[in-house]
C-alpha cells in the first residue's frame, strides 16, 4: 500500500496514541531520564511492545464476535466482573479528570501566568467537553490528528537538540541494561505508566465508529494499532532523551515540563523552550480529549449490555452525563488536595486492571466457539501470558507501595 493511502487509512491508532500518552507519561519518562540517563530506553520499547499485544487482542475479539471487551465483561463473565469493573471505572474516571485537568491548567498558566492552573484547568475541561459534545467522530479524528502533529514535531525536534551522545542512545535502546540501585522500580514504572490504562479499550468504540468490522479487517487494524504504538514509544524515548540531556531537576508531577522547559532554555535557547511548551500543552489537551471522547463510550456500553440492548445502542443523555462528569466534578481537586483514601483505594484498584485485561483476553480469545479462526495461536497465547506476568509484578509494587 503506497505511504499516502497508508497514512489516510489511520484513524483510531492516532487518537489511542493521543488519549494514552497523557501527563503520567511525561512525568514517568522524564523522570527517567533525569535518574537514568537514556540507559532504560529499551523498557519505554518494551512498554509500549506489551501495550500492543493487549490492545490487538481485545481488538481482534471484537472483529471475530462483534462485541466490545466491555460488553463480554457483562455478557461472558459472572455479573461480579463488570460491576467491579464499573466501580473502577467510576473511581478512575474522577481522578483521571483531575489530573487531566490539572496538567493542562498548568500547561495554560506556563504561556498566560495572568490567570491561575485551577482556572486554566477548568477552562481547558470545559473547552474539551464543548468539541467533544459538537463533533462528530470525523470532525473530532481531524482535530486530534493536527494536535498529534504539533506534539510530534515540537518534542521530536527537541529531543534531536538535546539528546546525549548518538552511542550512548544505541547502547540505550538495544543493551538492556539494569542500573543496580532503582533501576527495578523504574522499568516498573515505565511499565505502569507509559500507553494508558483503561484508554486501552476505548480503542474498541474508535474501531467501531471507522466501521471497520470482520476478520478480513484484521491486518489493518493490526498495522493500525503497531503505528499507535510505534509513535508512543517513539514520543516517550524523545521524552526521556530530552530529560537526560538537559539535566534536569526532578520536581512535582507535570511541573516536571515547566523544569524541562527552563533547562532547555538555558541549553539551546528559547525558541526551543517555547517549542517544548508546545509539545506539553499539545500533549496533556489531546490526552484530554481523547478521554473526553472515548470514556462515556464505556458507560454507554456497560449500561447497554446490562439492559440487554443490541451492541453499539446509542444513548445519548448517558453520554452526556459521563462527559459532564469528567469535566466537572473533578474540577474539585484543583482548588483542594485530593483525600489520601480515595486516591489509595484508586492506585489499589487500579494495579489491577492491565493483568485483569491480559487475564480476560486470555480467556475469550482462546474459544474457538466464540472466535474461530481469530483464535490465538501459540506465539500470541505466549505474548498475552507474558504480560499477565509482567504486569502482574507491577501490580503488585503498586499495592505494596500504596498500602505502605
Amino acid at each position: 500500500m503506497p505511504l499516502l493511502q497508508r497514512l489516510r487509512t489511520l484513524g483510531p491508532g492516532l487518537i489511542l496514541a493521543a488519549a494514552g500518552i497523557g501527563a503520567g507519561d511525561v512525568v514517568v519518562a522524564s523522570v527517567t531520564g533525569i535518574k537514568f540517563g537514556p540507559t532504560l530506553l529499551w523498557a519505554i520499547a518494551v512498554t509500549a511492545a506489551l501495550k500492543f499485544v493487549l490492545t490487538e487482542g481485545l481488538a481482534r475479539w471484537q472483529l471475530a464476535t462483534g462485541e466490545t471487551v466491555t460488553r463480554a465483561w457483562v455478557t461472558r463473565f459472572p455479573r461480579w466482573v463488570s460491576i467491579l469493573f464499573a466501580a473502577y471505572l467510576l473511581f478512575w474516571t474522577f481522578l483521571v479528570g483531575a489530573s487531566l485537568s490539572s496538567a493542562c491548567g498548568i500547561a495554560g498558566a506556563s504561556f498566560f501566568p495572568g490567570l491561575s492552573v485551577p482556572v486554566w484547568g477548568a477552562i481547558h475541561a470545559a473547552f474539551a467537553a464543548l468539541l467533544v459534545a459538537l463533533n462528530r467522530y470525523s470532525s473530532f479524528q481531524k482535530l486530534i490528528k493536527l494536535l498529534v502533529a504539533v506534539m510530534a514535531v515540537s518534542v521530536v525536534v527537541c529531543a534531536f537538540l538535546a539528546a546525549p551522545p548518538t552511542a550512548d542512545v544505541l547502547k540505550g535502546l538495544f543493551v538492556p541494561l539494569l542500573p543496580a540501585t532503582g533501576g527495578g522500580a523504574a522499568v516498573l514504572a515505565l511499565l505502569g505508566g507509559i500507553g494508558g490504562s483503561v484508554t486501552v479499550i476505548c480503542y474498541s468504540y474508535w474501531l467501531r465508529a471507522e466501521g471497520w468490522s470482520g476478520a478480513e479487517k484484521l491486518s489493518v487494524v493490526r498495522g493500525d494499532v503497531r503505528f499507535a504504538y510505534v509513535f508512543t514509544g517513539i514520543f516517550g524515548i524523545a521524552l526521556c532523551l530530552i530529560a537526560a540531556g538537559v539535566h534536569a531537576q526532578a520536581a512535582s508531577g507535570a511541573r516536571i515540563a515547566l523544569e524541562i522547559a527552563a533547562r532547555l532554555g538555558d541549553v539551546a535557547g528559547p525558541i526551543p523552550r517555547g517549542l517544548f511548551l508546545i509539545g506539553f500543552w499539545a500533549t496533556v489537551f489531546t490526552a484530554m480529549l481523547g478521554v473526553w471522547q472515548g470514556v462515556p463510550h464505556i458507560y454507554e456500553d456497560l449500561y447497554a449490555a446490562w439492559r440487554g440492548s443490541p451492541p453499539a445502542t446509542p444513548n445519548r443523555p448517558l453520554y452526556l452525563g459521563a462527559l459532564v462528569f469528567l469535566a466537572g466534578p473533578p474540577l474539585f481537586f484543583l482548588w483542594h488536595r485530593q483525600p489520601v483514601a480515595i486516591v489509595l483505594t484508586f492506585s489499589i484498584a487500579g494495579a489491577f486492571f492491565m493483568p485483569f485485561l491480559a487475564a480476560t483476553l486470555l480467556y475469550l480469545n482462546n474459544r474457538r466457539a466464540w472466535v474461530g479462526n481469530l483464535a490465538n495461536g501459540r506465539l500470541g497465547n505466549a505474548a498475552l501470558v507474558l504480560c499477565l506476568l509482567v504486569f502482574g509484578v507491577v501490580c503488585a509494587r503498586e499495592v505494596i507501595a500504596a498500602l505502605g
